[in-house]
């Protein structure tokens, strides 16, 4: 067993534990924090695989947006720990259903490939029926290819994308904005623009 292997194995066992703890703790912001550390676990394991873009969407797309939107939401709504207590033994019974479901559809899949596998006669190949093209390809990685496509072909589509993400992050900024007139701010513009030679009186006190 190599190092690759044994460390496959470990992430995979936090993933597992940690997505258990994700449903088990009581405290929803535990489990917010449980849930972002399946994902770093998950980003870690696709990086051993080998897609490196899939782990970057993961900490990107998920660890930066989702998990920090549940977390923000579940902070805003100030969710009591005796509610989601209650709440969970409430739906445990929907869980277990779902999850026997997806145990079921995994445990399908995997049994139709093995199937598959066995069925197939490999005995009409030969070595020298083949070419092995690991001697004649450039290893690249997934970040170079899908950034030398996207811009390449599709630098248009990518600035046009840039360009309507800029628009709705500066019409959410000014729909938020509030402007309010009760509190005193110093206007650096409007200060510049006065004349200070009509605003500053020099004045001399006369003697007597």
């Amino acid at each position: 067993m190599n190092f690759e292997v044994t460390l496959f194995y470990c992430f995979s066992i936090l993933v597992i534990f940690s997505g258990l703890f994700v449903i088990i703790s009581k405290n929803p912001i535990h489990s917010i924090l449980f849930l972002v550390f399946t994902f770093f676990n998950t980003a870690a394991l696709l990086i051993i695989l080998g897609v490196e873009f899939l782990a970057m969407l993961f900490l990107v797309v998920y660890v930066g947006a989702v998990a920090v939107l549940f977390l923000f939401v579940i902070m805003m709504l100030n969710v009591k720990i005796v509610k989601a207590a209650e709440s969970f033994y409430y739906y445990l019974p929907i869980g277990i259903f779902l999850g026997l479901i997806f145990l079921f559809e995994i445990f399908l899949v995997i049994e139709n490939n093995f199937f598959l596998l066995q069925i197939q006669n490999f005995e009409h190949f030969y070595p020298n029926s083949f070419i092995s093209w690991e001697n004649h390809i450039i290893a690249t990685t997934n970040i170079e290819v899908l950034g030398s496509i996207i811009y390449s072909y599709y630098s248009y589509f990518f600035i046009v994308a840039s360009l309507i993400l800029l628009v709705a992050m500066i019409g959410a900024i000014m729909l938020t904005l509030h402007r309010r007139n009760d509190v005193r701010r110093q206007e650096i513009y409007r200060q510049l623009e006065k004349n200070f030679e009509n605003t500053v009186i020099l004045t001399t006190k006369k003697k007597n």
